[in-house]
């Protein structure tokens, strides 16, 4: 019995999914991975600084989406059909348990990303999919009896023909914690490597950092939303905030000047400026429109955004009366870090010896300022960490988010970040990756194309 073939482009968080999916709804089907690098998952293995954020503990799934700058209102479907209380069963059911940390982001509880990676690769090779590693992808083609022709990129090498015990269905131990190579069921093998036929085809080649990593699916017919970087931290070069690198805060407010960007949550200062969570989601909302002025624009960070006007001046009030003959640079309010208030005192304009009962109207008035509304330049960017998330990809109009299918191809899927769809940090980015697998996934194994 010759079974059909699914070819999956991408050895990612969503490809393997998608794999998976596919065959755990126990259909027949021959499945490969091709992953044009040496490594499978290997966005998952640096994720989360080597600990995997898997998802979120946000479990009504509208809610789940207003944490996605593009593909808000398209994934509310989505994830009433697999959200994030399905990727912690899903795991659990595969011997992981996931812990949920203060802020929602939930991590396995190893913390370590290897677990998710051994997870994974263990259920792939139980399945019987048939992972390539250094196996790129030159181009696709629909041919006209609805098959679908892959061609490999010149490097890439024929795998070792599988073994009689591997076509059989006998599985070798795991050696070096890596599955066997190549897996799979049926005896329909590729020629050569070199041209693989497939009856259905997902692309999960992850974000389009350049439009060419997209030409996959454009030569069949699709159209790209420009590709710009989401997810960054701003290069700042005010002396004084670089010589904080290491300082962080639990709460300030940054905003941008002329815009609708304001985002609250934690900061950290870095030797090249700042990151941390507001930071980074305020690039993400802002992902265009900082892209659209170069990334030099100026900064607004309020680091007292508790605080109104009114009241930090009575806290003024209170400083001048309780410890009136102490050092201003001395004294923070509010637990703000002591080097950070010393930098900030100084940045007002405030000599080092002045006490608080020597606090003149104008210098008050000064390192309000300074604290409600410090302003920086900003003059760049730079990755979050080792990771990489851009905006842009397959334009969500052109795919059934039913089935992640392609409008314009049928056979053709979708997953993760080739789509036009991308989240804030916190593990929404992979809980959208996990969703749009598992659907395709199920797609893939339900519907034959002739």
């Amino acid at each position: 019995m010759n079974l059909e073939r699914i070819v999956i482009v991408g050895g990612g968080a969503a490809g393997f999914f998608a794999a998976l999916a596919c065959t755990e709804s126990r259909r027949a089907a021959d499945v490969f991975i091709l992953e044009k690098t040496a490594q499978f998952l290997a966005k998952v293995k640096i994720s989360g600084g080597g600990r995997c954020n898997v998802t979120h503990a946000c479990f009504d799934a509208r809610e789940f989406t207003t944490r996605y700058p593009r593909g808000e209102r398209t994934l509310i479907a989505p994830f009433q059909t697999f959200q994030a209380v399905d990727t912690v069963a899903w795991f659990e059911q595969h011997g992981v348990k996931l812990k949920t940390e203060v802020d929602g982001r939930m991590f396995p509880v190893t913390d370590s990303s290897q677990t998710i990676i051994d997870c994974l690769m263990k259920a792939a090779n139980e399945a019987g999919i048939r992972l390539r590693p250094n196996c790129g992808v030159e181009n696709v083609a629909k041919l006209s009896n609805g098959k679908f022709q892959v061609t490999l990129a010149s490097k890439a090498s024929s795998p070792t023909p599988p073994k009689k015990e591997e076509r059989a269905g006998v599985r070798r131990p795991f050696e070096n914690g890596q599955p066997p190579f190549p897996v799979g069921r049926g005896e329909d093998e590729e020629s050569a490597g070199e041209k693989i036929l497939c009856d259905k085809l997902l692309l999960a080649t992850g974000g389009c950092r350049t439009p060419a990593l997209g030409q996959l699916a454009v030569s069949l017919g699709h159209t790209l939303e420009a590709p710009v970087p989401s997810l960054f931290a701003f290069h700042i070069e005010t002396p004084w905030l670089r010589d904080l690198a290491g300082v962080s805060l639990e709460a300030v407010e940054a905003s941008v000047p002329g815009t609708k960007l304001r985002e609250r949550g934690a900061l950290l200062l870095t030797h090249w400026g700042l990151s941390g969570p507001a930071i980074l989601r305020l690039s993400a909302w802002g992902a265009r429109e900082l892209h659209g002025k170069n990334y030099h624009f100026p900064l607004q960070i309020n680091w007292l955004p508790h605080l109104t006007g009114e009241k930090l001046a009575a806290a003024f009030q209170t400083c001048r009366q309780s410890q009136p003959a102490k050092f201003i640079v001395n004294t923070p309010l509010a637990k703000l870090p002591a080097r950070l208030w010393e930098q900030l005192v100084i940045a007002s304009g405030i000599a080092r010896d002045t006490r608080w009962a020597a606090l003149s109207g104008g210098a008050q008035h000064r390192l309000g300022q300074q604290l409600l509304r410090s302003e920086f330049a900003v003059t760049g960017k730079s990755l979050n960490k080792d990771e990489f998330v851009t905006c842009g990809g397959i334009k969500l109009n052109e795919v059934n988010f039913k089935s992640m299918e392609s409008k314009l191809c049928p056979g053709l899927f979708f997953a993760g970040e080739i789509l036009d769809i991308d989240g804030i940090t916190g593990g929404f980015n992979f809980q959208a990756a996990w969703t749009t697998g598992w659907l395709a996934g199920r797609a893939m194994a339900q519907v034959k194309y002739l």
